[in-house]
C-alpha cells in the first residue's frame, strides 16, 4: 500500500514539473514574439532595426517603420545588456553603393589627368557595376529611387565609356553623372569620407560639381589647364 501511495506522489510531481516547463517555454516564446513585433526600421535604411524612436546608425533618422510579418522570419540576434534583453533582426543581405563610388572616383581621377582613354575604361567599369548591383534587398520605395537614379547614371557612364578621345564630351556627361552619384550618396550613404567640390568656371557655373575623396581641389573639368580651380561645398 505504501508503494502505491509513493508511486502516486512521484507521478503527480512529474506531471506538475512537465506542465510548469511547458508554461515557461510558452512564456519565453511569447516574450520573443512580442520583442520582435516591437521592432521598428529606418524608412531610408530598412536593414537598420531597433526600438521605436531609436536613431538609425547610417542617417540619424528615427526608427518609425514597424517590422513586417515577413521580416520577422529572418534570422535574429539576441542583444543582452545589464537591464534588458532585445531581439534584433539580422539582415540577410546589405545594399551598398561603395563600389559604384569607387568606380566614379577612378573616372574622376582620369579626367583630372586629362586621360580620356582611362576615363573611358572607368566609365565602362562603372556601367558594369551599376548593372550588376543587386537592389532586391531594398523596400519598394527605395528600390524605385535607386533604379531611377541608376538608369540615368548608366546612360552617362555608357557615353563616357564609348567616347575615348573626346574628353570634352566625356566631361559634359561627367557633370550629369556627378549629380546622380551625389543623389545616390544622399539616399544610401557611404562608408567613405567624401567631399562635394564646385568649379564656378565650368558651364557658366551651372553644373560644375563633382565628388572627391580628397579635400585638395583637383579639377576634372579642366585638368592641367586649371587644376586647382574650385572649392569644397560640403562633406559627406
Amino acid at each position: 500500500m505504501k508503494n502505491v501511495v509513493l508511486s502516486t506522489i512521484v507521478m503527480t510531481l512529474v506531471m506538475v514539473s512537465c506542465n510548469q516547463k511547458k508554461e515557461d517555454a510558452g512564456a519565453t516564446n511569447s516574450e520573443k514574439t512580442e520583442s520582435v513585433s516591437q521592432l521598428y526600421a529606418c524608412s531610408m535604411h530598412p536593414e537598420i532595426t531597433g526600438k521605436k524612436g531609436d536613431k538609425c546608425s547610417k542617417c540619424g533618422m528615427e526608427l518609425t517603420e514597424p517590422v513586417s510579418e515577413n521580416a520577422k522570419n529572418i534570422p535574429t540576434t539576441v542583444v543582452k545588456t545589464k537591464t534588458e534583453t532585445t531581439v534584433v533582426a539580422t539582415p540577410q543581405s546589405s545594399f551598398s553603393i561603395n563600389e559604384v563610388v569607387n568606380n566614379y572616383l577612378k573616372l574622376k581621377n582620369a579626367l583630372v589627368k586629362d586621360d580620356s582613354k582611362g576615363a573611358a575604361n572607368a566609365g565602362k567599369a562603372l556601367y558594369a557595376t551599376l548593372n550588376a548591383l543587386d537592389s532586391k534587398s531594398l523596400n519598394a520605395k527605395l528600390k524605385m529611387e535607386y533604379v531611377d537614379i541608376a538608369d540615368d547614371a548608366k546612360e552617362h557612364a555608357e557615353h563616357i565609356g564609348s567616347n575615348a578621345g573626346k574628353i570634352e564630351h566625356q566631361r559634359e556627361h561627367f557633370a550629369m553623372l556627378s549629380k546622380d552619384i551625389n543623389d545616390l550618396i544622399k539616399s544610401f550613404g557611404t562608408t567613405q569620407k567624401l567631399y562635394q567640390d564646385y568649379c564656378p568656371m565650368y558651364d557658366e557655373g551651372k553644373s560644375g560639381y563633382w565628388i572627391s575623396e580628397t579635400k585638395e581641389i583637383k579639377n576634372p573639368y579642366y585638368g592641367a589647364q586649371m587644376l586647382t580651380c574650385g572649392s569644397v561645398k560640403k562633406t559627406f
